[in-house]
C-alpha cells in the first residue's frame, strides 16, 4: 500500500466511495470553520488551502477562514490544530514534514504526535520534487553523468535546501545513499533564499518542488535532470524519473488536511466526500497542473496508511543519516 496515494496521484483521479447512508452530519457545519496553515501566505501550501476553503465556504454556506501560522518547520501551526477543540471548528492543511518527517526528527520533544492528536480527512495534492543543477557549475546533461562526477568528486558538490531535516534535504540524501555518493549540505531558511543561492552558483544543485524552479529553467539559467516521482511526472513528460536509473527512489512533497483527534467521524466523513469531489473536478486538476502539483483525491483511511509509510520511509533516512535537531 505504499505507494497507493502516489499511484492514484498520477493517475489525477481517484474514485469517490459511495458513503452509507447517515454517514454525514447534515447540520455541519453551523458556524465558521479556522484553516490552520502552518505556512507563510503566499506559498503553494496556502493556495490550496484558500482553493479548499472557498469551495467550501460557497458549497456549505459558513465562512471557512484560513489563518497562516508559520514557523519552525510548520510545527507552530499544526500545535495549534492539535490542541483545537475537536467539534469540527478547527481543521488544517499540513505536509510531508509535519506529519512524516518531524515526529523521527524531533521525537519525543515534539509537541504534537500525527497519530495521537490529528485525524486524516484526505490528502489533496502531490507536488513533484525535481533533481536541478546550475549548469555554469556542472557540466553534466544527465543523472548518470552527474553520479560519476560525484564519485569521482567526492564532497566537492554542494547542495541547497530549505533547511536540515526539510523534504528537500531527504531527498538529498536520500540519492547519497542510493548511490554512493557524498556531496556537502548547505541549509538555509526557506526555498527562495536557497533558489537564489543556486542562480548565483553558490550551490551546485537542488531538490526542490517544480513551482519555483520552472521559470529559470525555460530561461536556461537552471537544468532540470530528473523528477523525484516514482513516473515520470505530467507536468513534463521528457523529464526522466529518478527512478529510471535508481529503482526505488521516491521523495515528493504532498499536502493533505486533518482534524483534531477526538472529531467526530460523521463531520470527518462530510469534509473528506466534499474535498474529494472537489479535487477530481476538471477546473481543479488544470490548476493544480498549472501550479506545477497533482491533484490527489483520497480519503482518511488512505491518507493515514500514506502518512504511517511515508514515516518509515524518511525514518530509515533519517537515522542512517544521523541528521539531529537539537
Amino acid at each position: 500500500m505504499q505507494f497507493k496515494a502516489i499511484a492514484a496521484a498520477l493517475a489525477l483521479l481517484v474514485s469517490v466511495p459511495a458513503l452509507p447512508a447517515g454517514a454525514q452530519d447534515s447540520a455541519y457545519p453551523s458556524k465558521p470553520v479556522t484553516v490552520y496553515v502552518p505556512f507563510a501566505a503566499g506559498g503553494t501550501a496556502d493556495i490550496f488551502a484558500r482553493m479548499v476553503g472557498e469551495h467550501l465556504q460557497k458549497t456549505w454556506g459558513p465562512a471557512f477562514v484560513v489563518e497562516n501560522i508559520g514557523g519552525a518547520g510548520s510545527i507552530l501551526g499544526v500545535t495549534r490544530l492539535a490542541r483545537s477543540a475537536p467539534d469540527g471548528a478547527s481543521i488544517g492543511l499540513a505536509s510531508t514534514s509535519a506529519l512524516s518527517i518531524n515526529p523521527t526528527l524531533y521525537g519525543a520533544k515534539l509537541s504534537y504526535q500525527p497519530d495521537r492528536d490529528l485525524v486524516p480527512i484526505g490528502q489533496i495534492s502531490m507536488v513533484p520534487n525535481v533533481l536541478v543543477i546550475n549548469p555554469a557549475k556542472l557540466k553534466v546533461a544527465s543523472v548518470p553523468e552527474l553520479i560519476a562526477y560525484l564519485k569521482a568528486n567526492p564532497g566537492k558538490v554542494s547542495f541547497g535546501s530549505a533547511g536540515v531535516g526539510t523534504s528537500q534535504h531527504l531527498a538529498a540524501e536520500l540519492f547519497q545513499q542510493m548511490t554512493g555518493t557524498s556531496m556537502l549540505h548547505v541549509p538555509y531558511r526557506g526555498s527562495s533564499q536557497m533558489v537564489s543561492d543556486l542562480l548565483g552558483g553558490q550551490i551546485d544543485l537542488a531538490f526542490d518542488n517544480v513551482p519555483l524552479l520552472l521559470p529559470h529553467a525555460a530561461a536556461g539559467k537552471l537544468v532540470l535532470l530528473a523528477t523525484a516521482t516514482p513516473q515520470r511526472a505530467p507536468f513534463d513528460p521528457n523529464l526522466p524519473a529518478l527512478a529510471e536509473f535508481l529503482p526505488g527512489f521516491e521523495a515528493v512533497a504532498w499536502h493533505g488536511f486533518l482534524a483534531p483527534a477526538g472529531t467526530p467521524r460523521p463531520i470527518i466523513d462530510k469534509l473528506s466526500a466534499e474535498i474529494r469531489a472537489f479535487m477530481q473536478r476538471p477546473e481543479t486538476v488544470a490548476k493544480m497542473t498549472e501550479l506545477g502539483a497533482v491533484a490527489v483525491a483520497t480519503g482518511p483511511e488512505d491518507f493515514a496508511r500514506y502518512i504511517a509509510a511515508e514515516t518509515q520511509r524518511w525514518k530509515k533516512v533519517i537515522e542512517t543519516a544521523n541528521i539531529r535537531i537539537d
